[in-house]
């Protein structure tokens, strides 16, 4: 995907080739050159048909892209960036065709944007467990509470992106289809559902919303493009993805965590050199994963199955290449079981999956693989595809970069903690996680690609204060925050709040931590390790212990960042937000959760959590 949509007229900014002939003086052509050379995609669109306009006498003053309302609105809500990609993607294809067209974080839309709107084309993600991404959460509640707008005059597509491991899968885009539809608008083309493997599907969708807008767009309808709003995306090449990944050798593979720790975090650096991979902290890396080998032999030996038998429509393999490459043999997820259930037409598994056991069935899932089930449920009646076809892709894993590239140029740094248990006889791992933890040959190289999180970064105002939220392994990202802001010598106070099992085993960059701190580089920074006494503490403890300071740094406009795990951790930081607004700020249960709400639409209120 690119960063802006894609021109539709000639890209002449990029050499003074064929201003020799043009009616300016040398000075004067090299000062419109140059200017031309600053502009963007939208800019240089609007600047043309500008010109074109006032040559004809038909534009005494400049009027913003803005002022005529576009042909199609694409409205996107991400958490990690996936969305935003699709929607961008889908914007560059509308720019390609000449549809007049603007692009819109759900975060900047507003009440008055859909009411004027022609064709909303919706781009979400569903986070957690059913819930809109953060930078959605407004537009969510408006158009779910008593000022919604009328949107009889709308028409409508929605995509939405989920992971069907989940049990509320695309949940939020099946939410904002049902109440779009409710307030009036009409569904321009059917919903798609996309799962992790996202590409396909939405290409689909995409090129069918693409012919029904052709049926019924006016004439006239091509003009400029509109991308809003103007994100601090770094022009650089994204030539690297999960199918055409970049090798990166291995420089560092350092175990953080110390001798008698219960956890195995590892510090991995990764050479970039060569590949032109320009990152912003804030970024991930994504790597592409393969199933162990022994896991792939341990399932083929119980299914029976020939694993040479190809398997796979588009692009055949053999079942042994799409059990390590493409499908996921891991975790059981409720979704699966239901298909292999009626596939195999199993009276037991649709009693496990039955409502009145609903209750039930996460704690029958916890532990149990695809290995288990079908040991146990053996697949009667399935050939190696159709069994193949029952199974959900590969998702590729996701790390928050560690690392400023103003500090180490040439390397990424990633933080990653091992995963490692036994269930049901069997020993697991994590399938990348444990593919990194063995990476100690030389020679070794790692799969990846950079994967943008927009909705994750520093305030474009150095001498902004940030308060950083990340217990255990969410600690990468505001490493490579501090190691930025000491690069760029900014002014702006840093507060960490840190939180893990050991204060002797688990402090994760404790040496880098101090130092920045003893330097002035970090203000402060308060720790919670939740095994070193009885009583567990937290990272929300230790704010709520600190909450009159907290509140004072966000009435001077601190930006706060929390990064972790979503389940647990980020809720309980969240209630600890709003109880340190509520006392400290005096607001009501109602104002904090406007107040915190009002942190997200100014950007100030910012999370990764997964």
């Amino acid at each position: 995907m690119t960063s802006s949509s894609r021109a539709v007229i000639p890209d002449r900014a990029a050499s003074l080739d064929g201003w020799s002939s043009a009616p300016f003086d040398p000075a004067l052509a090299r000062e419109v050159h140059a200017l031309v050379a600053r502009l963007d995609v939208a800019q240089r669109m609007w600047l043309s048909g500008y010109l074109a306009g006032s040559a004809h006498g038909t534009l005494p003053e400049p009027v913003p892209v803005q002022s005529a309302a576009p042909l199609v609105t694409v409205l996107y809500g991400s958490q990690t960036g996936n969305a935003q990609n699709v929607a961008r993607g889908i914007a560059d294809a509308l720019a390609q065709r000449g549809i007049a067209h603007t692009l819109i974080d759900m975060l900047e839309c507003k009440k008055n944007e859909l009411e004027q709107a022609q064709i909303l084309l919706v781009v979400v993600s569903t986070h957690g467990e059913g819930e809109p991404p953060d930078r959605a959460v407004p537009l969510y509640e408006l158009l779910h509470g008593r000022k919604a707008p009328k949107l009889a005059h709308l028409r409508y597509a929605v995509l939405a992106l989920g992971d069907s491991s989940y049990e509320k899968f695309c949940q939020t885009g099946k939410d904002f289809d049902a109440r779009l539809e409710a307030l009036g608008a009409q569904r321009l083309h059917p919903r798609a559902d996309c799962d992790v493997d996202y590409e396909e599907t939405a290409r689909a969708w995409t090129e069918g919303v693409l012919a029904r807008i052709a049926e019924i767009a006016p004439a006239g309808a091509a003009a400029a493009a509109a991308v809003r709003p103007a994100a601090s995306l770094a022009s650089v090449s994204n030539a690297y993805t999960r199918k055409n990944p970049f090798h990166a050798p291995v420089l560092t593979n350092q175990r953080l965590t110390a001798r008698g720790s219960t956890k195995d975090v590892r510090h991995i650096e990764l050479s970039l050199e060569g590949s032109n991979i320009r990152y912003e902290p804030g970024d991930a890396i994504g790597i592409p994963p393969r199933n162990h080998a022994s896991d792939v032999d341990a399932l083929l030996e119980v299914l029976r199955f020939d694993p040479e038998t190809p398997v796979g429509d588009a692009t055949p393999q053999s079942l042994r290449q799409a059990l390590t490459e493409r499908y996921d043999i891991g975790p059981l997820s409720a979704s699966f079981v239901e298909r292999y259930a009626a596939a195999i037409k199993s009276d037991e598994l649709a009693r496990i999956l039955s409502e009145e056991n609903r209750p039930a069935l996460a704690k029958w899932l916890r532990g149990r693989h695809v290995i288990d089930l079908v040991q146990e449920y053996p697949p009667v009646g399935l050939d190696a595809a159709a069994f193949a076809q029952l199974l959900r892709p590969l998702a590729p894993r996701l790390y928050s970069i560690a690392s400023s590239q103003r500090v180490v140029p040439d390397e990424v740094h990633l933080t990653v903690g091992l995963v490692e248990y036994e269930s049901f006889g069997r020993r697991r791992r994590g399938v990348v996680s444990g593919m990194l933890a063995d990476l100690t040959d030389e020679d070794a190289t790692v799969p990846i690609y950079l994967h943008r999180n927009t909705s994750f970064r520093l305030p474009a105002d150095p001498d902004r204060a940030i308060i950083m939220i990340g217990p255990g392994t969410g600690v990468a990202p505001f490493r490579a925050f501090v190691a930025e802001r000491e690069a760029i010598g900014a002014r702006g106070a840093s507060w960490l709040f840190f939180g893990d099992r050991n204060f002797e085993t688990d402090f994760l960059y404790q040496a880098e931590w101090l130092d920045w701190r003893k330097r002035g580089v970090l203000q402060r920074i308060d720790v919670a390790f939740s095994r070193d006494q009885n009583e567990k503490i937290y990272v929300q403890h230790r704010m709520l212990e600190q909450g009159a300071r907290l509140w004072e740094w966000l009435q001077e406009g601190a930006y706060v960042y929390v990064c972790g795990d979503a389940e647990h951790m980020a809720p309980d930081v969240h209630a600890a937000l709003l109880q340190i607004i509520e006392r400290h700020g005096g607001y009501s249960a109602e104002g904090a959760a406007e107040y915190l709400l009002q942190l997200q639409r100014e950007a100030r209120y910012q999370r990764d959590v997964y």
